[in-house]
């Protein structure tokens, strides 16, 4: 908590605030009720205030560090395929309200917020709200009062150590969600399925590809678009297909035929739906170009979501990947150097770039992310400008390969400072694509930023960084 609220009821008075809620005694002379907890308290007046909305709806929540926004979009999908259900969707690409799309400012909207468009679902005819439900709002209490239906837990990597401190208070965050729901699906495969679940008293069902969990995935084949496997319970198998490549989207088919079969549906019809499902804007998402290689757009911002896009185009990719990725500022600075050896060991063309740089240097940044690519026989160019390094990518791809833009997803500005920079890579592909035919631009590039390109990934010390800045929900 960066301010108390305390301070402002001078101002909240002054603008007509006629109450105030404490948890001390305030100095203004204003009438105030004292609570022990006034996140809990607000949470419930949120929920008081709007006709307990929450209690008219099928509540299924989705926490992870990975796969929230594809497995809540894919819940959402199979609930209104299967049950022909009306359902609305809160999550860090948008929320959807009906027939309604409003923007998303965060993964889990505060009290206020997240039970005004709660009411709005049900006003507009919906019968379920499926929520991505962050480590931030948990802790904070946003989500306090509401009982899911359903819980869903996708994984735990690194990512938020900079709030959390431990991976173990980043687990324990996690893990507040299923202490208030009635059925859990989790990732049994993680090594924190266990700690997850401790205190939770509720039915739970486990998926992954261990033979162990209750519902398992096994012998998948991994295609350019698509991947296709066996879904086996205690009682059957059926053939399953998901029309969004890599093994993460195993996983994330998994989370969601987990979460509709707490919530009733039969299996097979889960399963027959889930081949009629498609992915969300900004994850594993294919730009339309008239080119002989392709360009993909994926979140990718933490050292297991890097890991997992790239292993997954390095799986059908028919040439070289090229990758254009970089860390955001202001966040936790130990992934850097583990993104930067990701990309250097899985990539053929690392192009180190901008990403979100908020308040901090963007070259403090890049030298971070530099020290883990030293050594590396990669070759990598390093271009702070974020539409220079994908002009770069762009320049140097070639037949059959795939350029892999990480990091933004669907995210259509930059945060540099406290501005928000319009920066939507599409048109910065379509852009640079249609000023390279339109003047025949050479394919050759110099050199910006930071450091020329690396020879075969061979490169001097940075040059001295200028002094860094300052220090999102996952």
């Amino acid at each position: 908590m960066r301010e108390d609220g305390a301070r402002y009821l001078a101002d909240a008075l002054a603008r007509g605030a006629v109450c105030a809620l404490c948890e001390t005694a305030p100095d203004a002379e204003i009438p105030h009720v004292l609570v022990p907890d006034c996140r809990l308290a607000l949470a419930q007046l949120a929920s008081a205030w709007y006709g307990e909305p929450a209690k008219r709806l099928t509540m299924i929540g989705v926490t992870g560090t990975n796969g929230k926004t594809t497995t809540a979009a894919l819940i959402a999908q199979l609930l209104e395929r299967t049950l022909r259900a009306r359902v609305g969707v809160l999550g860090t690409v948008e929320n959807r309200v009906g027939d309604a799309i409003l923007p998303a400012e965060r993964t889990t909207p505060g009290p206020l917020a997240l039970h005004a468009l709660l009411r709005r679902m049900v006003d507009a005819g919906c019968t379920h709200a499926v929520m991505e439900v962050s480590s931030h709002a948990l802790v904070q209490r946003r989500t306090a009062g509401l009982t899911f239906d359903a819980a869903v837990f996708t994984n735990l990597t690194q990512d938020h150590l900079d709030y959390h401190g431990t991976m173990e208070r980043y687990c324990d965050a996690k893990a507040l969600l299923f202490r208030q729901c009635r059925a859990a699906a989790v990732n049994g495969d993680s090594r924190w399925a266990e700690r997850v679940l401790a205190g939770a008293d509720c039915p739970r069902l486990l998926y992954g590809q261990n033979l162990s969990n209750d519902l398992v995935g096994w012998q998948p084949r991994y295609f350019g678009d698509r991947v296709c496997f066996t879904v086996s319970d205690e009682e059957a198998h059926y053939a399953a297909e998901l029309h969004i490549p890599g093994e993460f989207s195993l996983y994330n088919g998994l989370a969601a035929l987990a979460a509709v079969r707490l919530l009733g549906v039969p299996l097979a019809d889960a399963v027959r739906a889930l081949g009629q499902c498609h992915g969300v804007r900004g994850r594993c998402e294919v730009v339309p170009t008239d080119t002989d290689y392709t360009v993909l757009i994926d979140y990718a911002h933490t050292p297991d979501g890097l890991k997992n896009i790239l292993e997954a185009v390095c799986g059908f990719a028919e040439n070289r990947v090229l990758l254009v990725f970089g860390c955001g500022g202001d966040r936790d600075r130990t992934k850097r150097a583990r993104m930067g050896r990701i990309a250097s060991a899985l990539a053929d063309l690392a192009v180190l770039t901008s990403d979100n740089p908020r308040t901090e240097s963007s070259y403090a940044i890049l030298h971070d992310v530099l020290a883990g690519m030293r050594g590396s026989a990669t070759p990598f160019a390093v271009l702070e400008n974020r539409r220079e390094a994908i002009a770069y990518a762009l320049n140097h791809a070639g037949r059959g390969d795939v350029v892999l833009l990480a990091g933004k997803g669907h995210e259509t500005v930059q945060l540099v400072g406290t501005d928000a920079e319009p920066l939507d890579e599409r048109e910065v592909v379509k852009k640079h694509l249609e000023q390279r035919r339109n003047h025949h631009a050479d394919s050759a590039f110099c050199s910006f930023g930071l450091l020329d390109h690396g020879a075969c990934g061979a490169v001097s010390d940075p040059v001295a960084a200028p002094p860094e800045g300052g220090a999102g929900d996952s």
